[in-house]
C-alpha cells in the first residue's frame, strides 16, 4: 500500500490539473463535450471540466486587423486607383465563429479580406475619383462599414472600422489626371483674375471721379476766396485811395513805369511833355 500512496498522489493531482482550466480578461473560451459545443459564456477566472470528456478552445477577445495588400478598383469615371485599406475586427459570436472558420483566424481573415473588398468595389464603382478622396469619403467608409458588418454577421465578427491607409494613381493615369488639375486650377485663376481686374477697374473709375468733384469743388471754392479777396482789396484800395487822390494818381503813374521798365534796354518814344511823364516832370515843391 505504501508503494501506490506515491503513485495515487500523483494521478489525483494529474487528474485534478486536467479537470481546471483558466481564462484571461482578453480571451474567449469554448466547452466541447466529444467535438459538440456546450458552452461559451465563461467569465474570466478558473473553471471546471470533466476530463477526457471536455475540451477547451481559447480565443482572442481584442481588436484584430487586417491589413491587406493594396487591390486594384476602378471609378465611376473608369479610373483606375491602387487602394490600401486596414480593417479593425473582433470575434462577436464566439460559437457562430468557431462553426463558419473551425477556429482558424487565417480562414477568417481570409474570407472577411474578400468580404470587404468587394464591397469597396461597389464603392469605388459608384463615385468619382473626387469623391473617394475627399467629398464623399467619410460617407464611403460609415456605408462600407456598415455593408460589411452585415455580410459577415453570419462568421460571428464584428467590423470595428475600415480605413483607407492610401489611394494612389498608376502611372499611366497620373500625367492625365495631373494636367486636368492644372487646366481645372489655370480656369479658377483666370476666372479671379478677371473678377480682381474688373473690380480694379471700378475702384479706379470711381476714384477719378471723386478727384475730378474734390478738383471741381476746390477750384470752385479757390474761385470764389479769390473773388471775395479781390472784392475786399479793391474795396480797401478805393478806401484808401479816397483820401488822397492824388496819391492814388502818383501810385498809378509808378505801376506804371513799373510795368514798362521792368526790363533792361526798353525804350519808349514819347513826347517829354506827356501826361505820362507828368511825375518825371515835377520839381520837389510839385510844379
Amino acid at each position: 500500500m505504501k508503494n501506490l500512496i506515491l503513485p495515487m498522489i500523483v494521478g489525483l493531482l494529474v487528474l485534478l490539473g486536467a479537470s481546471m482550466f483558466t481564462v484571461r480578461e482578453d480571451q474567449y473560451a469554448v466547452l466541447f463535450r466529444l467535438g459538440e459545443i456546450v458552452r461559451t459564456d465563461f467569465e474570466p477566472g478558473l473553471h471546471l471540466k470533466v476530463p477526457l470528456v471536455n475540451n477547451v478552445i481559447k480565443f482572442d477577445r481584442r481588436i484584430l486587423s487586417l491589413d491587406t495588400q493594396p487591390e486594384r478598383f476602378i471609378t465611376s469615371e473608369k479610373k483606375d486607383v491602387l487602394v490600401d485599406s486596414v480593417v479593425k475586427w473582433r470575434i462577436k459570436d464566439v460559437a457562430a465563429y468557431y462553426s463558419a472558420t473551425r477556429g482558424d483566424e487565417m480562414r477568417a481573415q481570409q474570407t472577411l479580406g474578400q468580404i470587404v473588398k468587394d464591397r469597396l468595389r461597389d464603392e469605388f464603382n459608384k463615385r468619382t475619383l473626387q469623391q473617394v478622396v475627399a467629398d464623399q469619403r467619410d460617407e464611403m467608409m460609415d456605408n462600407l462599414r456598415k455593408i460589411s458588418t452585415e455580410s459577415v454577421a453570419s462568421l460571428g465578427i464584428e467590423i470595428v472600422d475600415v480605413r483607407i491607409k492610401r489611394i494612389d494613381l498608376p502611372d499611366a493615369v497620373l500625367d492625365s489626371v495631373f494636367s486636368r488639375m492644372r487646366s481645372e486650377r489655370t480656369q479658377v485663376a483666370n476666372a479671379l483674375r478677371s473678377k480682381g481686374a474688373e473690380a480694379g477697374e471700378r475702384l479706379q473709375a470711381d476714384a477719378d471721379r471723386q478727384v475730378q468733384v474734390i478738383l471741381a469743388e476746390a477750384d470752385r471754392d479757390a474761385q470764389r476766396i479769390r473773388g471775395e479777396g479781390d472784392a475786399k482789396a479793391a474795396e480797401i484800395y478805393a478806401a484808401a485811395y479816397g483820401r488822397d487822390p492824388e496819391f492814388y494818381a502818383f501810385h498809378r503813374s509808378l505801376e506804371a513805369y513799373r510795368q514798362s521798365f521792368n526790363k533792361q534796354g526798353n525804350v519808349l518814344v514819347l513826347d517829354p511833355k506827356s501826361e505820362f511823364f507828368e511825375y518825371f516832370n515835377k520839381d520837389s515843391s510839385g510844379r
